[in-house]
């Protein structure tokens, strides 16, 4: 028999739904203020963007914390959908290999190429 208490449906999805309100209203704001703050070109790629496929623009946090959000704008960039992709997966190669990094890597040992010499000789 389970001690545990049965999960309470209502009171889980309020709490969803209650954090999804908040996450779309933070960034409703700071979109809103990047977008009048900056030019609508992405900044790595210099694509320019108009009314028609602003949607397809992003503001990237640049220490990525998306709670940083100063008034001026300083820790903003606004950067098209490929390129913000990108920065992220860069973060996370960047990551994955640091953590990788810290140990010295083995030497191979195997020679696939052992006797081809001898081989060649044999003519």
């Amino acid at each position: 028999m389970s001690n545990r208490k049965p999960i309470n449906e209502a009171a889980l999805d309020r709490i969803v739904a209650e954090a999804a309100k908040a996450k779309r209203e933070r960034e409703s704001g700071y979109r809103e203020r990047a977008l009048g703050l900056y030019p609508w070109i992405c900044g790595r790629c210099a694509r320019e963007f108009t009314r028609v496929n602003l949607h397809e623009l992003t503001v990237h946090h640049r220490n990525h914390n998306h709670d940083d959000n100063p008034a001026d704008g300083s820790n903003w960039e606004l950067l098209c959908l490929y390129c913000h992709d990108n920065e992220h997966q860069r973060q996370l190669d960047h990551a994955a290999g640091s953590l990788a990094g810290s140990d010295k890597v083995a030497a191979a040992t195997s020679n696939p190429f052992a006797g081809l010499r001898a081989m060649l000789k044999r003519d």
